[in-house]
């Protein structure tokens, strides 16, 4: 294990922490709040980061360190990052703050906050900016504008990556999250304006626009986005779910004028057949409460689009529709959005895999000589990443079962416990029952929020980077 050039990379990424809690101080001056609590974080990040950098440190740089250092570095990250809210006094404990901040990190928007309107604008603007940064990946985040971390790249951005197949945009692996980043924060801008001509006001627009695009979730209204009574803003947010829980390798193709290659993504239709059927049967399901068809067709639409992209946005209190649209929302949890998106769950690239494993094997019992291949996109799948594909879900089924069980200590009934664990796992944030969109996870005991909190890191990085980072074995010098 290359330690030095593991820390070296912690350190940068610290930095990089230091200069982004720059903003919401500036945010506090503004509002004329105490910048403290940004203060006194930004100096122990900062002093620590640039020791860290310091180190001299061998070059070489392997899987098993990558994968390590991507799940050290989230948890460092979500550690420091919980500093300002504890200085500033609004939460009940540490555990508290971790959790939130964690929440925004992973881009899960679950919350042990009661109220959050009485919060200063500063920490509101940290939380919301939090989600930001963690939307396209922290490790990207770092490439895009501190390159030399030093080490292979690469393996950093495959051990961060979303979904079973890496997409590198460009041959240069700085060059290629720089793209990234530019069409992230394009979208970013985009929204901003379009919440602000619709009505919504600028701070509300920004933040709000931050837990969109990252797919994150988090509102400054109690209410959430029902909060605003804006039917515009409703249908731009919704857009803007759909949008960014999509690759964003699509959009690239796009700008570089390759449309059709773009349109032609299995899992694109894929996902877009999923969202458009749960719309139908939900809406039919629900039109007979509703007094306008037009009013259940956008609760239908933002309710869709804000479950599979894993947002967590509600304009609606969705736990009280009937037992069939809750069921369909429960399997868009696991569904999520696409690989290479800022969205969560299991990724509609890896479902159609199975589905498209499922059918072959079903083709060899009947016909055990035949030769079948899987494909995506019209290229063949190697088994190896088949069988990773087969590895995550395992996983992922046993991590979720595992905090289930811890979970369920807390004595909540099935349907809270169940739903608050895949609510995390997925990066989704509401769940159903006390959890729904209009609860929050307080009531949770400090066990059970460090547990949801660990649910959220290991949903977040796709599994693999926190069980490798918990593996004794990863620690040895073999």
């Amino acid at each position: 294990m290359n330690y030095k050039l593991m820390l070296r990379t912690l350190g940068r990424t610290l930095q990089l922490e230091a200069l982004c809690l720059l903003l919401p101080m500036t945010v506090s001056l503004i509002y004329r709040e105490d910048p403290r609590p940004f203060f006194f974080t930004i100096l122990i990040v900062g002093v620590l980061g640039t020791l860290l950098v310091r180190l001299r440190a061998r070059p070489d740089f392997y899987s098993r360190e990558g994968f390590a250092v991507v799940g050290l570095i989230w948890l460092v990250l979500s550690l420091f990052g919980a500093l300002p809210f504890w200085f500033s006094g609004e939460f009940a404990s540490y555990i508290d703050c971790f959790f939130e901040i964690v929440s925004g990190f992973t881009t899960t928007g679950a919350s042990i906050l009661t109220a959050v309107e009485p919060l200063p604008r500063g920490i509101l603007f940290w939380r919301s900016f939090s989600s930001w940064i963690g939307g396209m990946g922290v490790l990207i985040f770092t490439l895009a504008f501190l390159p030399k971390v030093g080490g292979r790249t690469q393996v950093l951005v495959q051990a961060e990556a979303t979904g079973p197949v890496s997409n590198k945009l460009v041959p240069k692996t700085a060059l290629s999250a720089r793209i990234l980043y530019l069409i992230y924060i394009a979208l970013t801008v985009i929204e901003i304006i379009a919440l602000c001509i619709a009505g919504m006001p600028l701070y509300d627009s920004v933040v709000t626009t931050f837990a969109t695009v990252c797919t994150g979730g988090f509102s400054v209204m109690n209410t959430s986005i029902a909060a605003y009574g804006l039917p515009a803003c409703e249908i731009i947010i919704t857009i803007f779910m759909l949008l960014c829980s999509l690759n964003f390798a699509l959009f690239f193709l796009v700008i570089t004028g390759r449309i059709r290659q773009a349109l032609g993504s299995d899992e694109l239709r894929f996902f877009l057949l999923a969202v458009a059927l749960s719309v139908g049967i939900i809406f039919v399901n629900i039109l007979p409460s509703y007094d306008s068809a037009g009013r259940a067709l956008l609760d239908t639409c933002f309710q869709v689009a804000t479950i599979v992209s894993t947002t967590g946005f509600a304009t609606t209190d969705f736990a009280l529709w009937p037992t069939l649209s809750q069921f369909v929302l429960i399997l868009l949890m696991f569904l999520g959005g696409c690989a290479g998106s800022t969205a969560g769950g299991l990724k509609a690239s890896r479902v159609l895999l199975m589905v498209r494993c499922a059918h072959r094997s079903l083709r060899r019992l009947s016909h055990p000589r035949v030769v079948k291949v899987v494909k995506l996109d019209g290229k063949t799948v190697d088994e190896d990443t088949l069988n990773t594909v087969f590895v995550f879900f395992t996983c992922f089924f046993l991590v979720l079962g595992g905090t289930c069980l811890i979970v369920s200590l807390d004595g909540f009934s099935m349907t809270t416990t169940c739903t608050a664990a895949l609510a995390c796992l997925s990066n989704i944030g509401p769940g159903l029952e006390a959890v729904g969109p209009m609860g929050n996870f307080a009531a949770f005991s400090g066990l059970s929020k460090v547990v949801l909190s660990v649910a959220m890191l290991i949903g977040r990085l796709e599994i693999f980077p926190i069980l490798i980072l918990l593996q004794p074995a990863t620690w040895r010098r073999n």
